[in-house]
């Protein structure tokens, strides 16, 4: 199960470059990726019923297999409060589910935090008649990104 939320993780996380992605929310940081992370994954445990699902170290983890990348780390989390309005009538959408960030060094050594919008997956999955679903999604995810990075 673990390889299985790295591996979906890993293709999210480098399938383009988040600035030229719709509906992917960049913010810069002005601290580390260790230390953007640890801030998100403080604001989600002080969340009111939120979990971690999964912290990711792409650069450890790449490091294990000799080679080197930048620092990125990605962080899942999430309460579950989509699922039921969402998975009866687009069970894909799961592939994107729960919410996740990633924080990532650029080439000039810039830390930056990358969230997906419910506009993204609006889109990506054709999902109608759920825009109050997609706009609370959006919103959670945005207030706990705006915490990690104060």
């Amino acid at each position: 199960m673990r390889k299985m939320i790295a591996a979906t993780a890993v293709a999210l996380a480098f399938a383009a470059p988040a600035s030229a992605q719709e509906g992917l929310v960049t913010r810069p940081s002005k601290y580390s990726v260790a230390e953007t992370i640890d801030r998100l994954e403080l604001a989600v445990k002080n969340a009111r019923e939120v979990q971690i699902f999964a912290r990711i170290d792409y650069q450890a983890m790449a490091a294990t297999q000799g080679g080197k990348i930048r620092p990125s780390q990605l962080l899942i989390f999430g309460r579950g409060g989509q699922l039921p309005q969402l998975l009866p009538n687009k069970p894909i959408v799961a592939i994107d589910l729960p919410p996740r960030a990633l924080a990532w060094e650029d080439e000039n050594g810039k830390v930056w935090l990358t969230y997906i919008t419910g506009d993204f997956l609006k889109s990506r999955h054709g999902i109608e008649g759920k825009d109050d679903v997609m706009k609370r999604l959006t919103g959670f995810t945005r207030s706990l990104v705006e915490k990690a990075l104060e």
